[in-house]
């Protein structure tokens, strides 16, 4: 293709030479402002020491240079030392006729880069349905996937699904005690959201337990910190456990019984004086409690508790409570729940299976609806235990220490980091483990791999820069190459998202919200009565898709949104609807045009607005480059709404098929033609699909 800036470079260096006997001199061009007059713009500031002239005289003298040696330098401006070039309507037109057939304008042929990418995106939890949050995930995902293909890069578009863990044994704890054996089938409901259910169900029956608890815990608070000293008292680890073993079964007993039970006078007595080897546990405990002591002994028992009685009573009972809330009843069925699924008991594992297909299930539907694919699927579940080893070996070559508590640690206070736990005092893993493990068996199965991108929201930035940094640590080149690809939350008018409470925006239900919305808009513009019924769902499909995935794709990654659906459908804004409409329009006009305009031009005079259009085509290149270096869509969102103003100006200014010189109507179309190709191309890179008619 025809490079400006590479036709440029010759002729400046050439000028360096022979006026200033300047020689391997470094030179940049940059666009040139929209409040100058000029293509590109050359920086004199580098040159002037050596050519011992001032920034405005090196300006003028280089300038004159290139109108006398550079045919297509037509023109030249200097504004405090930075000259402004113009290209002649010569080049313009020899760009445009170079490519104005092509169909691949802004794209670099196929894994011509010689780099291999991993981008990893989505990464959903198998207790939950999709919701908004995911849907800007897996968009911006996709998206610089394709952005980083059309630069020529190989790229293993990944997902890893966060398929174990307390999450996914709550909701299957949830479907034991309350789903009486219902289905997908049973229920008509998608798998995924079926099992979100039973999570919303696990979090209020849990809230319920804290209400009771607190209650029993109030009585019981009050009356031991009371008796207590007001300075330097303190209860102990076995009288800790047995206070919240006690409280635990009689939560458990007022759930069952819908009432609230006081702990025994005698019982707080004891536990107050920290007399608990003096309780008998026929007296006190009876086979609940005993059940719940010896689970919270098992937990916690080799952890120093020692709970102080500083004399502010709401705080000490606030720092017990924690306790309180982390060992109710459904949280330590649900930690029993986990240990067995750990070691394989079949039931466990049988439900688990169960339902987690059903949202596996529920995931495809959703991604083939958004448009989103995979090349590599890892699950946690398989992937949970890699990193124990490296622990080990790193443990040995220094890198991590073992805490007096049997914990292993990495202190990065050096790196501006905090020291991080990497494996527990009982030996088992972290989550950072799993991530170092997965990234060196990521590098492992593809040696190819130059670069491994995860997309998570900023609220984990923290977590990447230990990860990162460990992996340098322990040795890996290749950590230098590990990038996070961060991105700001997505909040709605009412505010912050939550799936446990379920007031999240469901990525199904706002998939058939914007379907429904773009079905009633396009009605009532009036302009489909051609299209029959197949043909219309297809296109309301496409506008709503492009209306959510522009929406969402504009805004710069790192900052967080404010998602609003309505606004994403108007066809006169800043939105997908607006440049689809602009590109059926086009279609419309070369489908009007009953003759054969494919002829070449090579001296037509461009008027100043198909100029600009025209430089804002070549523009293209560029701006794919710039979004696969920053990893940023919006880039390329934001120049095509800026084509596509510029084309409907176009539109209106420039008489097309009415024009009567034939010449420039022919010219015309083949702008409209190369506009609309660069349109369906950019918009591709978003992953939006270009009605033919609208």
């Amino acid at each position: 293709m025809i490079n400006a800036q590479t036709i440029l470079l010759e002729t400046v260096k050439n000028a360096l030479t022979q006026l200033y006997n300047i020689n391997n001199a470094t030179i940049t061009f940059q666009k040139t402002r929209k409040e100058f007059e000029g293509d590109f713009t050359l920086v004199t500031f580098p040159f002037i020491k050596e050519a011992k002239k001032s920034p405005e005289q090196a300006g003028q003298e280089i300038g004159d240079f290139l109108v006398k040696n550079n045919a297509n330098v037509s023109a030249y401006n200097v504004v405090k030392g930075f000259l402004n070039i113009s290209l002649s309507n010569t080049f313009w037109l020899g760009y445009f006729n170079a490519v104005k057939d092509s169909k691949t304008i802004g794209y670099k042929k196929e894994n011509s880069s010689g780099k291999t990418i991993m981008l990893e995106y989505s990464s959903p939890n198998t207790n939950k349905p999709l919701h908004l949050g995911h849907v800007r995930n897996n968009l911006l995902g996709f998206s610089v996937s394709e952005v980083l293909k059309a630069n020529g890069h190989k790229v293993i578009k990944a997902n890893i699904i966060n398929d174990r863990g307390i999450h996914i044994c709550k909701s299957m704890l949830a479907w034991q005690k309350f789903g009486n054996g219902e289905t997908p089938a049973s229920s008509g409901m998608k798998g995924d959201h079926l099992v979100g259910k039973y999570y919303v169900e696990f979090d209020k029956a849990y809230k319920k337990q804290i209400e009771i608890a607190k209650d029993i815990a109030l009585q019981a608070w009050v009356k031991i910190w009371a008796r207590q000293p007001k300075k330097d008292g303190y209860l102990s680890n076995e009288a800790a456990i047995a206070l919240v073993a006690l409280i635990s079964a009689f939560t458990e007993q007022s759930s069952r019984q819908n009432k609230t039970y006081t702990l025994p006078e005698s019982d707080l007595e004891k536990l107050s004086k920290d007399e608990i080897k003096e309780i008998s546990h026929d007296e006190i405990f009876d086979a609940m409690c005993v059940n719940f002591y010896h689970e919270l002994k098992k937990h916690i028992g080799h952890e120093k508790l020692q709970y102080k009685f500083t004399g502010d009573e709401k705080n000490d009972f606030e720092a017990l409570f924690e306790l309180v809330k982390s060992r109710l009843p459904l949280i330590l069925e649900a930690q029993k729940m986990l240990q067995k699924w750990e070691a394989g008991d079949k039931e466990v594992v049988d439900l688990w299976k169960t339902m987690n297909n059903w949202v596996y299930e529920g995931f495809a539907v959703s991604y083939k609806t958004l448009g989103v694919d995979f090349d590599k699927m890892y699950y946690e579940s398989n992937t949970y235990l890699l990193g124990k080893e490296i622990i080990e070996e790193g443990l040995k070559k220094g890198v991590f220490y073992k805490k007096e508590n049997g914990s292993v640690a990495i202190d990065l206070s050096k790196e501006g980091l905090d020291e991080k736990i990497v494996l527990r005092s009982d030996g088992t893993s972290v989550y950072i483990t799993q991530d170092i493990g997965t990234a060196i068996e990521r590098f492992k199965e593809f040696p190819q791999l130059n670069q491994l991108i995860y997309t998570v929201g900023n609220e984990q930035d923290y977590h990447f820069k230990v990860l990162f940094k460990i992996l340098e640590k322990l040795g890996y080149d290749w950590a230098k190459e590990c990038y996070h690809l961060s991105y700001g939350m997505v909040e709605l008018p009412e505010g912050k998202m939550k799936s446990r409470e379920g007031t999240v925006v469901d990525a199904d239900e706002l998939l058939d919200e914007m379907f429904a919305t773009a079905t009633t808009t396009t009605k009532e513009l009036g302009k489909v009565d051609d299209f029959n019924e197949a043909d219309l769902k297809e296109l309301n499909r496409t506008i709503g898709l492009g209306a959510l995935k522009y929406f969402i794709l504009k805004v710069d990654p790192k900052k967080k949104m404010l998602f609003d659906p309505k606004e994403s459908i108007d066809f006169n804004g800043h939105t997908g609807p607006f440049i689809q409409y602009t590109h059926a329009r086009i279609k419309s006009v070369l489908r009007k045009a009953a003759f054969d305009f494919e002829k070449v031009e090579s001296k037509l005079e461009m008027s100043a607005i198909e100029k600009e259009l025209v430089k804002l085509i070549y523009d293209f290149d560029a701006v794919v480059e710039e979004a696969g270096a920053a990893f940023n869509p919006a880039l390329i969102a934001n120049y095509i709404y800026e084509l596509t103003k510029l084309y409907n100006r176009f539109y209106h200014d420039c008489p097309i098929l009415k024009e009567e010189n034939e010449n420039i109507k022919i010219f015309r179309l083949q702008l409209s033609k190369l506009c609309a190709q660069s349109i369906a191309n950019a918009m591709k890179l978003l992953g939006i699909s270009v009605p033919e008619k609208m």
